[in-house]
């Protein structure tokens, strides 16, 4: 199969590995069907490679990491942690899954069995790589965890870490956001206490920051403010409901903020 392969710093290839295969009964294997944006014939990061593969992917901010040589990732990792398709082959022990259910899989892989996942803290299970807390796919120091910007993955620990989706290939790039960038987000919000009718302002316009400010609006917030200076990502704020944008290029945004909120600080 073909697979985003990492060479060394600010060089990868598309190369061709083999299919993984079911090691533990708890496995399935997935033909990548999404895994963010779609790709025919595009170049991938470098002048030298030339993605043609019939799916999808996204690149993420830490995969860039690892290709800009900010990490101790070596050659041979295959890149991709936000991913989805279709289950073709299942291990013994996988009861919940079956051939052609559609499943998104979070970036972070769990055995949803240590103590840690018991209290649902399921970022740090320490079952998929010891001595260490938390694993992932397609990450430097995560596990022996091939990533998704390839045609197949095997999933660990499916019955777990799979979330099943409708059949058919209806909102295919809407699903994929689950698998880390809204939850992402959403978990941001979460962590700040916020509750239904506070104000709300997020530090950055990425696409992390607005699925936060999204999911204020979802959650019921009374304001939301997004700060950034980027024009493409303040354009991005205006299209959610009620959010406003913020360029820090032009004055102070806490100035600003306070000025639109009447003198009032924002709740969270």
């Amino acid at each position: 199969m073909k697979a985003v392969h990492y060479e060394k710093p600010f060089q990868v290839s598309v190369r061709e590995i083999p299919i993984p295969e079911i090691q533990h009964p708890d496995d399935v294997i997935i033909k990548v069907t999404t895994a963010g944006m779609i790709f025919q014939r595009e170049l991938l990061f470098g002048d030298d490679y030339i993605l043609t593969m019939e799916f999808a992917i996204a690149i993420c901010g830490s995969d860039l990491h690892m290709y800009q040589g900010r990490t101790a990732a070596e050659s041979g990792l295959v890149f991709g942690h936000e991913n989805m398709g279709l289950v073709i082959s299942t291990g013994s022990g996988v009861t919940l899954l079956k051939p052609d259910d559609r499943i998104v899989l979070p970036f972070n892989v769990a055995d949803g069995r240590c103590g840690n996942c018991e209290r649902g803290l399921t970022a740090f299970c320490t079952g998929v790589n010891p001595p260490f807390a938390g694993g992932a796919y397609g990450y430097v120091s995560m596990g022996p965890y091939q990533g998704g910007q390839a045609q197949y993955l095997r999933v660990p620990f499916a019955d777990f870490n799979a979330l099943k989706l409708p059949s058919g290939t209806e909102h295919e790039t809407s699903f994929a956001l689950l698998a880390d960038v809204f939850p992402t987000g959403w978990h941001g919000l979460e962590l700040s206490g916020f509750k239904s009718g506070e104000s709300v302002v997020v530090f950055g316009a990425g696409p992390v920051g607005l699925m936060a400010a999204y999911s204020a609006h979802l959650r019921g917030a009374a304001r939301v403010f997004v700060v950034d200076r980027v024009p493409e990502r303040l354009d991005a704020v205006g299209k959610i409901p009620g959010a406003v944008a913020v360029d820090f290029s032009r004055g102070d945004p806490v100035d600003v903020i306070l000025e639109l909120m009447g003198g009032e600080g924002v709740d969270r």
